[in-house]
């Protein structure tokens, strides 16, 4: 086990590797219970009962999907990311393409299903493989930066640090309500615990807070340890059905289709950028193994997909398992194997709340940021589409758009700049995607 995961080589053990990993799921746990609620619609009133995926079906898709596509990353890719129904694009599935446009969520499931056996060709192709390896350097180390920033502001939103504000669009929240101290606390103490070097100061960070916010009555402790798993019949296999639903097959669907394949890509190329650059398991500006990874997140795509749940992508909160320790696919074996626990142990969840994971987002975004050093802030044809893509994250709550945004003005300053040799004939294949993005959808 060690040898193929070549932990001598990159300096890990089974202690670092399982922290890492459990640190990843208590980082991205949030996900069992956000999901279900954000697919069944669940904050949407008067609605009609087929308008709504059952809650206790999407969430053991989504438990399913997340293990297997974590095992798959892990073994076969052999990288610490883990994965799982992907935030922002099961809000997509149940927000716009389900409530506002009316198409029923069998046929959206269909969709979801497509768009992944189309990035599995692409993958098999290579030319998912090539694209993310063309990406200059100084835009994947800005990829990373953003990222952080992104997580970083998720984060102060979770702990309620930062709330929205009508005047000036975001402002400081409140101080003195319970939860947001208990972030607060969590804070302070992983600050502590980090600066100290204390190996998994993450999540024990994650540990402590969850514990005092029982002790103070913030935080009920479980109703129970275990719970009956629910069952997956009303979800499985939806997506397969629909094929015969003449909704799939419009121009309509074609656009949600495509917005699916762009978001999934550049989100799942922005995470396994930054986590393996954090993680120093990058070479010569390559990701090794990429083919493998990008395959293993197509798979999950597919199989969660199947089970009912919106596209399956590697998750950022990875990150949280790297500054803790994970090296290896050993630690995504560790997430997957957690997930399936959690089938069974679903009310021990309840503890794991917005304001217990704050802080180990808040601090992520911290050793995530320290990317910006190695871009050339003097070359200003390298600074513009560099910067452009670390502030659009978070200004634009989304990773795939500051990617895009990024990656519009690189060629448009170094071409300007008398360098356009310099620029890999992908960046502009890209240049003209993202344009065509924005332009038509």
């Amino acid at each position: 086990m060690k040898k193929y995961f070549q932990f001598e080589e990159l300096g890990t053990n089974y202690q670092r590797e399982f922290i890492g990993g459990l640190t990843t799921f208590l980082s991205m746990a949030y996900i069992l219970v956000v999901n279900p609620l954000t697919l069944s619609l669940t904050t949407i009133p008067d609605l009609p009962d087929s308008m709504r995926m059952d809650y206790g079906a999407v969430f053991v898709a989504t438990a399913l999907a997340a293990a297997l596509g974590s095992l798959l990353m892990g073994l076969i890719a052999k990288y610490p990311i883990a994965l799982a129904p992907g935030m922002g694009l099961n809000a997509f599935f149940a927000y716009t393409v389900v409530l506002t446009m009316g198409i029923p969520w069998q046929t959206a499931l269909s969709g979801v299903l497509i768009s992944g056996l189309i990035f599995i060709l692409l993958t098999l192709t290579g030319l998912r493989e090539k694209i993310i390896n063309s990406i200059p350097s100084e835009l994947k180390f800005a990829v990373g930066a953003g990222i952080g920033l992104f997580i970083t502001f998720i984060g102060f939103q979770n702990a309620g640090i930062i709330v929205g504000d009508e005047a000036v669009m975001v402002g400081l929240g409140d101080l003195t309500n319970g939860s947001t101290l208990l972030a607060i606390f969590g804070i302070f103490i992983t600050v502590i615990l980090m600066t100290r070097g204390i190996n998994g100061g993450i999540f024990f960070g994650i540990v402590i807070t969850a514990v005092v916010g029982m002790i103070v009555g913030l935080i009920d402790a479980p109703s129970s340890v275990v719970g009956a798993v629910p069952s997956l019949e009303p979800t499985f296999g939806a997506a397969l059905t629909a094929f015969t639903d003449g909704q799939l097959y419009t121009t309509q669907m074609l656009a949600v289709i495509l917005t699916f394949l762009f978001v999934d890509f550049f989100d799942t190329a922005g995470t396994l950028v930054a986590v393996t650059n954090q993680a120093g398991l990058t070479k010569g500006n390559k990701l090794p193994r990429a083919g493998k990874a990008l395959f293993a997140d197509s798979c999950a795509t597919v199989v969660g997909a199947v089970l009912g749940t919106s596209t399956t992508t590697s998750y950022i909160e990875s990150s949280a398992g790297v500054a803790a320790g994970a090296r290896t696919g050993f630690a995504s074996v560790v997430t997957a194997v957690l997930f399936l626990l959690s089938l069974f142990f679903f009310p021990l969840l309840e503890v794991i709340t917005a304001a217990v994971t704050a802080p180990a987002l808040i601090i992520v975004g911290v050793l995530m940021v320290s990317a910006l050093g190695k871009i050339d802030w003097t070359r200003f044809e390298i600074a513009v589409p560099a910067f452009l893509t670390i502030i659009a994250m978070p200004l634009t709550y989304s990773i795939a758009t500051g990617i895009a945004i990024g990656f519009i003005f690189y060629p448009i300053t170094m071409a300007v700049k008398g360098r356009a040799k310099e620029i890999h004939p992908i960046m502009y294949l890209l240049f003209v995607i993202f344009i065509l993005y924005f332009v038509f959808l």
